[in-house]
C-alpha cells in the first residue's frame, strides 16, 4: 500500500513542477515583451529630444520643420538649409538606418516609427510660438489609444499606437 501512495506523490509533484515551469516560461515571454516596449520608448525619447534640440538650435527657421516623416516614406533630401539637413537626418534615424542587419535591413528604430512636428501656437508679436514634436510607433500590447494624432490610423489597431511628444517654445525676442 505504501508503494502506490509514493507513486501518487511523485505524480502530483510532477504536475505541480510542470505547472510552475509553464508559468515561468509565460513570465519570461512577458518580460521579453516589456523589455522590447521599454527599448522602443527609450529610442523614441532620444529621437524626440534630438529634434527638439535641432529646432531650438535653428530658432529663426523653426517653421521649416513642420511636417510628418518616417515609416517607409522616402526621407526628404538633405538640402542647403539647416532645417532640410536636420529633417533628413531625423527621418533616417526614425527609419533605423544607424543600425542595419544584413538580410533584414534597418533595425535601429521602433516598429513603424513616424515623426510629426506641428505648430500649436502661431507666432504673434510679443508672444512665444510653440511647436509640438511627436514620435509615434507600434507597440506590442494593447493599451489606451493616445490623444495625440501623430501616426493615427497607421497601425491597424489604435490601441497598439504609442506616442511621445514634447512642446518646443520659441520666444519672440524683438
Amino acid at each position: 500500500m505504501n508503494k502506490g501512495f509514493s507513486m501518487i506523490e511523485v505524480l502530483v509533484t510532477i504536475v505541480i513542477l510542470t505547472t510552475g515551469l509553464l508559468g515561468l516560461a509565460g513570465l519570461q515571454g512577458r518580460a521579453s515583451t516589456a523589455q522590447m516596449e521599454s527599448y522602443q520608448r527609450s529610442q523614441a525619447l532620444i529621437l524626440l529630444e534630438d529634434m527638439a534640440d535641432r529646432i531650438n538650435a535653428n530658432r529663426s527657421n523653426a517653421a521649416a520643420y513642420v511636417g510628418a516623416l518616417g515609416s517607409g516614406a522616402a526621407c526628404p533630401a538633405a538640402g542647403s538649409s539647416v532645417a532640410s539637413n536636420d529633417l533628413n537626418q531625423w527621418c533616417n534615424a526614425l527609419q533605423g538606418v544607424a543600425e542595419a542587419q544584413s538580410g533584414v535591413g534597418n533595425a535601429g528604430a521602433m516598429i513603424g516609427a513616424r515623426g510629426c512636428i506641428t505648430q500649436t501656437i502661431a507666432p504673434v508679436s510679443g508672444v512665444a510660438s510653440q511647436y509640438l514634436v511627436a514620435v509615434a510607433w507600434q507597440g506590442l500590447n494593447s493599451t489606451a489609444a493616445p490623444s495625440i494624432v501623430c501616426g493615427q490610423n497607421q497601425y491597424g489597431n489604435e490601441a497598439l499606437r504609442r506616442v511621445v511628444a514634447l512642446p518646443v517654445d520659441i520666444a519672440d525676442l524683438n
